[in-house]
């Protein structure tokens, strides 16, 4: 027995009717701008329905404002409620007791100022002031998250719920793929579903392409899920015309039972002291023995510096070497040794005939969305980091001559591309960011088509000029201070956000903020892995883009064929 009640039986009605969408749930009585306006319950409405990250909405004078719940609190009209509570074993007189003496109060901040007019085609404006004493609050009705956040279509992608809400929350996907994605989460949060159902959106919606660097292949073709025991989909089970898998490791894939369209090889002549340098952490190189990689290049010349560095045969030619290219001999040696490491690595070859680099763009320039997997290679941050760093790299080249050429007046102008990395600290550490190719691309602001998606668990570890960047973020449940405060950097009502950060679910949840969402909010992510979700998320809503004068519309697929036409 518990307080009277057995576990075991049913609960008794609480006498409260439950909370449905747009119902009223009391006044406003205090607040302000900055912190968020106090709304006292009414009687009708229980405590406990109500969360952290509810939408309510607040009928003002002139307008009607959207918002967030960020605190729940139960207040009294008498203090010594708190010293000697009064027998309530009677429900009936506990309910009284809660619509008089005591009552329940959530916080709300007000974010945006609906249309006056429900229905009316304005978007919604940023709220710079908050209702008067005595505005009514509702429960936000499935057509307010509606008037928001937009209806899934072509533009908008539905990627979850709003908590206790059976309606559809959609990113705007032109704002999504404008600047870089950020998807952040300790580990086991779901990140990776949250991942593919971003990917998914991009790939429906023809915004742009994507390159994903799949360290543990979990987009491409699928994934075993341990925690529910299952085969999960990848994109190219999704979409098999529209998605390209590459693979680091063709033995990987054979084990698998799955095809791959390319096999990657990288030959030494490719690998520049650029890529040492990001991999001076991983290697344990010490400054000056990874920019000793920049002394050897200069000697032995751009293509051969590496193979002919590693051919070298004993210490002593070593120590002659150091000499000659002015560099410490043990810094030398440190990197010699560190180096050496990179022979196990089957792709690495001293040189290769095919360009890897150059087909996955040809890929890309013909629309597709490319995969790279690393297969056994994912668990070695060195392979994952180098291949990544020197495929972004040619790749980043390439779009800029094809921007320039645009923008010149000859060619087509690149299709956008979003590349998608994780473990994204270790690209861009402060230490290193303002010298990597990918803190190049985060900086650059889609100056030429190109930005970054960036998978992590310590956002801390990432450089704050590069967070700053990152046009949206999608986080699920942090609870390291640090690494909230860098989510949370920038962002106005940072205070209120990490309340209601910190206290996420474990499990598809994840708060939304940036340029995709007009406001930020929590959700209950969309469903991926069961068969109704495969069939919704391989469905394309059709465009309203017209093929001639007959009316017809164009299909995504058409759309897909027309824009690769159109391109060469």
């Amino acid at each position: 027995m518990t307080n009277g009640f057995d576990p075991g039986q049913e609960m008794p009605d609480s006498g409260y009717p439950p909370l449905v969408a747009g119902a009223s749930l009391g006044v406003v009585v205090d607040g302000s701008l900055t912190n968020g306006v106090e709304v006292r319950l009414n009687s009708q409405t229980l405590v406990e329905d109500l969360k952290v990250g509810t939408f309510v909405t607040i009928q003002g004078n002139r307008g009607r404002f959207f918002g967030t719940l960020t605190e729940i609190a139960l207040g009294s009209t008498d203090p010594r409620l708190k010293q000697n509570p009064p027998a309530v074993d009677d429900p009936f007189i506990a309910q009284v007791m809660a619509g008089s003496v005591a009552y329940g109060t959530i916080t709300v901040l007000p974010q945006l100022i609906l249309p006056a007019v429900r229905g009316d085609s304005q978007p919604p404006v940023a709220a710079k002031t908050i209702p008067p004493h005595f505005s009514k609050a509702f429960a936000a009705s499935d057509d307010d998250v509606a008037t928001v956040f937009g209806a899934e279509d072509e533009r908008h992608f539905w990627i979850g719920s709003p908590l206790d809400m059976d309606t559809k929350v959609c990113l705007d996907l032109d704002e999504l793929v404008k600047r870089s994605i950020g998807v952040f989460g300790k580990s086991g949060t779901g990140k990776t579903f949250l991942t593919r159902l971003l990917l998914v959106g991009i790939l429906q919606g023809g915004r742009a392409s994507s390159l994903i660097f799949d360290m543990h292949s979990e987009y491409g073709w699928g994934a075993n899920d341990s925690e529910r025991n299952r085969f999960t989909k990848g994109l190219k089970q999704l979409f098999p015309s529209r998605v390209s898998t590459f693979t680091l490791d063709p033995e990987h894939a054979i084990r698998r039972n799955v095809s791959t369209d390319e096999v990657v090889r990288i030959g030494y002549n490719e690998i520049e002291p650029e890529d040492v340098e990001l991999l001076r952490e991983t290697l344990n190189l010490s400054e000056v023995a990874a920019s000793a990689a920049y002394n050897l290049q200069q000697h032995f010349g751009q293509s051969n510096w590496l193979r002919e560095f590693l051919n070298v045969g004993d210490r002593s030619a070593l120590v002659e070497l150091a000499d000659k290219i002015q560099v410490q001999p043990n810094a030398l040696g440190a990197l010699y040794n560190r180096l050496n490491r990179l022979k196990r690595l089957e792709f690495l070859v001293e040189k290769t005939d095919h360009d890897a680099a150059r087909s996955i763009i040809e890929h890309l320039e013909r629309g597709q969305h490319v995969v790279l997997e690393f297969g056994r290679y994912g668990n070695d941050l060195m392979a994952y980091i180098l291949a990544s760093n020197l495929l972004t790299r040619r790749i980043h080249d390439r779009y800029v001559y094809l921007k320039d050429s645009f923008e010149g007046g000859s060619g087509k102008e690149p299709r956008p591309l979003v590349i998608v990395i994780e473990e994204a600290h270790k690209f861009l550490d402060p230490a290193v960011a303002s010298q990597t190719i990918f803190g190049t691309i985060a900086r650059e602001l889609r100056k030429y088509n190109v930005t970054l998606m960036v998978i992590d668990q310590r956002p801390s570890a990432i450089d704050s000029e590069v967070m700053s960047q990152v046009g949206t973020r999608l986080t699920c449940l942090l609870d390291n201070d640090r690494d909230i405060d860098a989510v949370l950097q920038g962002t106005s009502g940072s205070r209120q956000l990490r309340g209601v950060l910190t206290r996420l679910e474990a499990k598809q949840q994840a708060l939304i903020f940036g340029h995709a969402v007009p406001m930020p909010l929590v959700i209950h992510t969309r469903e991926y892995g069961s068969a109704e979700s495969y069939e919704s998320l391989s469905r394309s809503p059709v465009r309203a883009r017209k093929k001639g004068g007959d009316g017809q519309t164009e299909t995504p697929d058409e759309q897909l064929e027309r824009e690769i036409s159109e391109l060469f």
